[in-house]
């Protein structure tokens, strides 16, 4: 396995004093993937659920992005009910006004002899951002602490064309989460002539190193079997990426060709997780196939939500999990990395990354 990084501190005093529950939750402070940036136009809003929290999402009239919980605090109405103008959320119920920086701007039903200050009203504002073509959302309502965050996702080149399928999962986000780290299920669940034409189980020895948040598969020749492949022609190089809260990001280099496949994971409730699948390239001539792909990228999508929602109702019956063998160690990189993210934030350090170097090998 990845070898941990020596620390003073002793494990059994760690082990305590990290709240258990926290363990079992996703990370509190980190940027999830709540929808594609394009659809979202200026003066426009749309509800969000990230983590049990309902948000509404918007760009004022210049285009400026701003997140703030879909409630208003008068009597609990869903401000994305209502209407807004570009610079102002009105409530439906009563028609209280909201600033897209959260601020109560105007209650029309006081009379002019109300002495009620409103200005002090306000609605829980979130932080958020695009990349890659998706808004990010940091829902974390506790102290700032660290500042060093796990990076929202980049693309790294121009995209020619871009392809998305998101797809509900009714599953926790750490089983989800950890089905883009599980190199075995591969040649079980995504057993498609599209996507894996051999069906003999082969050795595989990748090399892994750590990241800012995660570690990476370095960059290596793969097969060029898989028909994905042969769109790119030559002998590409791929190299994939795991980062905190839950995102997978691989790319793919061909001479001047470039790809991605990008994958995000984002906690809906406790129980039910969103599954983003991205899709870019750098050559034009791919849009056309982009009605070809779409179903394919449904199908191996929905392969992933139905085994994890079978495997969820045996979890939900014995919440244990036995993790075997090499192949299985990534899975447990991910609770190590999780819970150095949970202890650096209660101690208010930076995080440090427990992993290093590492050759696995595994059947698939």
């Amino acid at each position: 396995m990845l070898a941990a990084t020596t620390r003073a501190a002793d494990e059994s005093v760690t082990d305590a004093a990290l709240d258990p529950k926290a363990m079992r939750e996703p990370l509190p402070n980190a940027w999830y993937c709540v929808g594609q940036a394009p659809t979202l136009k200026a003066g426009g809003m749309r509800p969000v659920e990230l983590n049990s929290e309902q948000i509404v999402v918007g760009r004022d009239g210049a285009g400026a992005l701003f997140a703030m919980r879909d409630r208003c605090p008068h009597r609990g109405m869903a401000l994305s009910k209502g209407r807004f103008d570009g610079d102002t959320v009105m409530c439906p119920f009563h028609g209280w006004r909201f600033g897209t920086d959260g601020r109560c701007r105007d209650v029309p039903t006081l009379s002019e002899k109300d002495a009620s200050d409103f200005s002090r009203i306000a609605v829980q504002r979130f932080p958020i951002v695009e990349s890659a073509g998706f808004l990010w959302v940091n829902p974390h309502l506790g102290p700032a602490g660290a500042t060093d965050l796990p990076a929202v996702p980049e693309l790294g080149f121009e995209a020619a064309g871009s392809l998305v399928v998101e797809l509900e999962v009714e599953a926790s986000f750490d089983l989800t989460t950890l089905s883009l780290v599980d190199p075995g299920h591969v040649a079980f669940v995504h057993d498609s002539w599209w996507f894996r034409p051999s069906k003999e189980l082969r050795e595989k020895v990748k090399t892994f190193q750590p990241v800012p948040h995660g570690f990476v598969m370095s960059s290596h020749a793969t097969t060029t079997s898989s028909p994905i492949y042969k769109l790119l022609g030559g002998a590409p190089e791929v190299e994939i990426e795991f980062r905190l809260p839950g995102i997978r990001l691989e790319r793919i280099v061909a001479g001047e060709k470039r790809m991605a496949n990008y994958t995000f994971a984002t906690p809906l409730t406790n129980n039910r997780t969103m599954l983003t699948n991205a899709l870019y390239w750098s050559m034009p001539l791919l849009n056309l196939l982009k009605p070809l792909a779409r179903p394919l990228m449904r199908q191996f999508l929905t392969q992933d939500q139905q085994v994890l929602q079978h495997a969820q109702a045996g979890l939900d019956r014995k919440p244990t999990m036995v993790l075997l063998g090499q192949g299985d160690l990534p899975s447990q990189w991910y609770f190590r990395l999780k819970r150095e993210a949970l202890e650096a934030a209660r101690a208010g350090r930076s995080f440090e990354n427990p992993l290093s170097r590492q050759e696995l090998r595994w059947r698939s």
